[in-house]
């Protein structure tokens, strides 16, 4: 080629890259403006238990009718919830209502320098105990159903564990639950031999949220410090990247600080010493029993979750005594669980599936007109123990067997198939 050919092409396509640069410069104040007006955190929903810092939210339903079994968030202690709420078309908190989910989440607010001093045993056995009963007495549900994220599942199977009986489904999203080798970069970093928990909390009281936002951009430090800024750059003409953008840097940049005593036990008993998978975990005097998480147990992990990388959270099924187990992984990071849109259109629906199939109550014999305690007694004897094998037995000889007239035997039979026909 032509030297002289092959420096004029040059010098238009440099040209041509410059004026497209001046072009989308063009756009930046108006893009600037719509980044500051960005709004999160929409769905309609109002407090109903504070205390201390923290506040219980109930949202509005968006369906007339609901599942029996309200489902309790339980977010981390690090950043504010609205993640789960970050814009309407990604809102894990509205898929749930679209899915006919009565939804309570848990903001646990900002501590002061005056809550340095709670632990574990706080926030488990006492925060989030004192929500789920808020939440068990507004549904008149004995047991609901819990789903935890990050931080906020690790605590929630803590809760499981010292309160199986008010808990009837357990959904843990991307939870940091094992620790023995395969935890990925947060289990190096919390290496006891590099770093040492009590040296932070000891002179700076509460964990600033600057140092925890530090320590997780350093672990993909082009992609947070540079590369996503090129393509916001790329893209500042396109208003919808450019609100997803601001939207995700605002919480990014919200952070809260993290209690100290809680920081330093974190660290140290789930990261260092594997503690919770291993059950020898102890919050106060408690023991935090594996064996005690009966319920069943979904596993929510990101395939790409750095943060908390599969290994870190699946083996947790094999160590609990439930025969229910389950794992949905899905080709998505850490974040994208809550926000990427195809979550929300493939993953969410199979996550509120699984939860709607084990938050229906089953009616009980009792339910049925004319059976009191003694009958029911006498017919869970017989293996009657529901109305479905009431709805399927044989009268005459049920009649026979329970010394009961062949009438009212019939009566039971037929009502029960209509109640189970009804549900």
């Amino acid at each position: 080629m032509n030297p002289f050919t092959l420096i004029a092409d040059m010098q238009r396509q440099q040209w041509e890259q410059t004026a497209d640069i001046m072009e989308r410069g063009t756009a930046l104040p108006e893009q600037t403006k719509r980044m500051t007006d960005v709004e999160v955190g929409q769905t309609p929903c109002e407090e109903v238990y504070s205390e201390n810092k923290l506040t219980l939210n109930h949202y509005e339903p968006t369906t007339d009718e609901q599942h029996d079994v309200p489902i309790l968030i339980v977010y981390a202690l690090i950043n504010r919830p609205y993640i789960l709420d970050l814009q309407p078309d990604r809102s894990v908190v509205k898929t749930l209502l679209d899915e006919g989910f009565d939804v309570y989440l848990i903001d646990w607010g900002e501590p002061s320098k005056l809550d340095a001093h709670l632990t574990l045993h706080d926030y488990v056995d006492r925060y989030i105990d004192n929500c789920v009963d808020v939440v068990r007495e507004r549904s008149g549900e004995d047991a609901i159903n819990i789903l935890g994220y990050c931080m906020g599942g690790t605590m929630s199977a803590m809760y499981a564990s010292l309160h199986p009986e008010k808990v009837r489904n357990l959904g843990l999203m991307a939870a940091g639950l094992c620790f023995d080798g395969e935890g990925g970069v947060l289990e190096q970093w919390g290496d006891e031999e590099f770093y040492s928990p009590e040296a932070i909390t000891e002179t700076v009281g509460n964990v600033p949220s600057e140092f925890l936002d530090v320590g997780f951009a350093l672990m993909d430090p082009v992609d947070n410090f540079v590369t996503k800024y090129v393509r916001l750059f790329d893209n500042i003409e396109n208003d919808e990247m450019v609100e997803n953008f601001a939207r995700m840097e605002k919480w990014i940049g919200d952070g809260i600080d993290v209690a100290g005593a809680t920081y330093r036990q974190f660290i140290e008993d789930i990261y260092q010493d594997n503690k919770l998978a291993a059950n020898e975990l102890y919050l106060g005097d408690k023991h935090v029993d594996l064996n005690n998480i009966e319920m069943p147990v979904l596993q929510i992990v990101g395939e790409y979750d750095h943060l908390i990388p599969p290994g870190a959270s699946k083996p947790f099924n094999d160590a609990v005594a439930s025969d229910d187990t389950s794992v949905i992984e899905f080709p998505t990071g850490h974040i994208g669980l809550s926000v990427s849109s195809s979550s929300h259109t493939n993953l969410w629906p199979e996550v509120s599936e699984w939860y709607a199939e084990r938050s229906v109550n089953q009616a009980n014999l009792e339910d049925v007109p004319g059976i009191g305690s003694a009958y029911a007694g006498r017919l869970r004897d017989l293996g009657i123990d529901n109305l479905t094998t009431l709805a399927n037995a044989d009268v005459t000889r049920l009649a026979e067997e329970t010394d009961i007239s062949e009438t009212t035997v019939r009566k039971w039979v037929d009502e029960a198939a209509q109640i189970e026909t009804s549900r």
